[in-house]
């Protein structure tokens, strides 16, 4: 009887490991590793001793940047989220919660914003957070590729103010400034540098016992929690994504950050805790409504959608690791419509039956064109889905072929407008601003003609209101001028009961707040 009871307790020890608290777990290729098993005769409250440290290591790559301004390795940000703030950091929610900023004011017209840096804010050394350094810091991140894009058009200038803030001068009302201002703040003397000193709970050191993340002493925001709690977290050296995989499934490494867009993804089997956390990517299907023939009369922009299964091309090309959207912003934001979104879902029936009233264009012969999707080949992901949603739409009646280009041939086919429909891939800001592809000259806008004045403006009255992104995403859904197919996420992958209190965030692994909430730092009134 007694070898009974504990081959049963160890049935249900290893069915406890298929249990977590991650937003989504998959076990499927768990590898027991045999740290549960109990031998005969021992009591299950040995295997639960108390350990004085959390003894967590991270891993980072030596040879990509450091510097949270224009480094742009997500397993490198992992650690950036424990060494740098921003005036504000973000949560999953997208609610800006004050950081480095103790108190703001805001114009009426929401078109000036001022910031006061909390008085206590240091860096590492002890060296106070000064108004020149938050100038400095985003004076760079507004040239640098990884920040660039949220201020692209719409942020004039950044400059001190005459009370000892920080104005930011804008061209257009925004209701929601604070969601873009967690990029991290530096020294002005090290903006450009390779490990600049930062505010947060950790600094990065080297010795000849190896990399570290080191406790910051007299830590400025005192004993805030973190959900990091070592004193010295060991960093270890990233080759690829496979060598990063095994140190975490066989290894000491505790966390990894992956995304499951990327060609380099690695599939993780073993047992782990998983959140989802928005990375921003949006995949979408643009039209070339200036020069295509497909387009002249704009009528198959109003259908095309319903000719596209989204849920099958993530499940058949990212293993279910992405979020199929028919709206351009994340299902998990809060601009996100889910009833408006179903209108615009697949539906081969009303697809077939939009296209029997068709007129397709012919060429001199007088047969049927046939549509060109242009692809980005160097993703292999990307050109699986651009070669599924070509044979969809060739089985329901729309004869449809790829053009497969290499990044440089892809970027001067756009750039030459020879196609009539391609599958992109750009990163949204957290406020999902789309300003890019409806300004005249836009980054993305300029690609098949796609800019549009009406569409500009609704999405200059969104985010001086979030509450017109359902007029502004109905608009677009209707129009077609680009087609929504899915948004990604980073996957952070956790040893199970490590981190019991991570709560990640776009752009910040290890979120934490101060405690405060916008309405509690907001200056009602500024008098003259």
């Amino acid at each position: 009887m007694k070898k009974i009871l504990s081959f049963l307790l160890v049935l249900s020890m290893l069915a406890s490991l298929f249990s977590g608290c991650g937003r989504k777990i998959d076990n499927s290729g768990y590898v027991p590793t045999g740290d549960a098993l109990l031998m005969e005769g021992q009591d299950p409250e040995e295997l639960e001793e108390e350990k004085d440290t959390q003894e967590l290591t991270l891993v980072y790559y030596p040879d990509r940047s450091m510097n949270p301004l224009f480094g742009s390795d997500y397993s490198n940000r992992v650690l950036m989220s424990l060494i740098y703030q921003g005036l504000f950091a973000v949560d999953s929610k997208y609610t800006a919660h004050p950081m480095l900023c103790s108190r703001y004011y805001v114009t009426p017209d929401y078109r000036t914003w001022t910031f006061y840096i909390d008085p206590n804010a240091t860096f590492s050394d002890g060296t106070r957070v000064t108004v020149e350094d938050v100038v400095a810091s985003y004076t760079e991140a507004r040239e640098n590729d990884y920040y660039k894009g949220r201020f692209f058009y719409y942020l004039d200038r950044v400059e001190p103010s005459s009370d000892g803030g920080v104005d930011f001068f804008l061209t257009t009302p925004y209701e929601n400034l604070p969601l873009l201002l967690d990029i991290p703040i530096l020294k002005a003397s090290e903006v450009d540098a390779e490990h600049p000193l930062g505010t947060g709970p950790y600094t990065f050191t080297e010795s000849i016992s190896g990399a570290h993340l080191v406790r910051a002493a007299n830590w400025w925001c005192g004993k805030t929690k973190v959900a990091a709690t070592d004193l010295s977290i060991t960093l270890v050296e990233g080759q690829d994504p496979a060598q990063i995989r095994d140190e975490f499934e066989f290894g000491d490494v505790g966390l990894v950050c992956a995304n499951p867009m990327s060609d380099s993804y690695a599939e993780f089997r073993c047992d782990y805790e998983l959140w989802e956390i928005d990375s921003g990517y949006f995949m979408y299907i643009g039209c070339n409504i200036t020069y295509s023939d497909f387009f002249d009369d704009g009528t198959l922009r109003t259908f095309l959608t319903y000719a596209i299964n989204r849920q099958k091309l993530v499940e058949d090309n990212y293993d279910g690791l992405a979020l199929p959207v028919t709206l351009p912003a994340s299902p998990l934001s809060p601009y996100y419509n889910k009833s408006l979104a179903a209108s615009f879902e697949y539906d081969e029936l009303k697809f077939i039956d939009s296209l029997s009233r068709y007129k397709f264009p012919t060429n001199d012969k007088g047969v049927d064109k046939t549509l060109k999707l242009l692809v980005n080949a160097d993703d292999s992901a990307r050109l699986r889905c651009a070669r599924d949603i070509a044979e969809t739409l060739t089985e329901l009646g729309m004869a449809c072929t790829t053009l497969e280009y290499s990044s440089n041939a892809y970027k001067a086919a756009l750039a030459a407008q020879n196609f009539d429909i391609y599958l992109g891939v750009t990163r949204l800001s957290p406020t999902m601003d789309l300003t890019e592809f409806f300004r005249p000259w836009g980054e993305l806008g300029s690609w098949g003609g796609i800019a549009n004045d009406n569409l500009l403006g609704m999405c200059k009255q969104a985010l001086e209101n979030s509450g017109n992104y359902y007029n502004l995403y109905k608009l677009l859904a209707e129009d077609g001028r680009i087609i929504p197919v899915m948004f990604g996420y980073n996957a952070i992958y956790g040893r199970r009961g490590l981190l019991t209190n991570l709560s990640p965030s776009r752009d910040n692994v290890f979120f934490y707040t101060l405690g405060k909430t916008l309405k509690d730092i907001q200056i009602e009134t500024v008098y003259e």
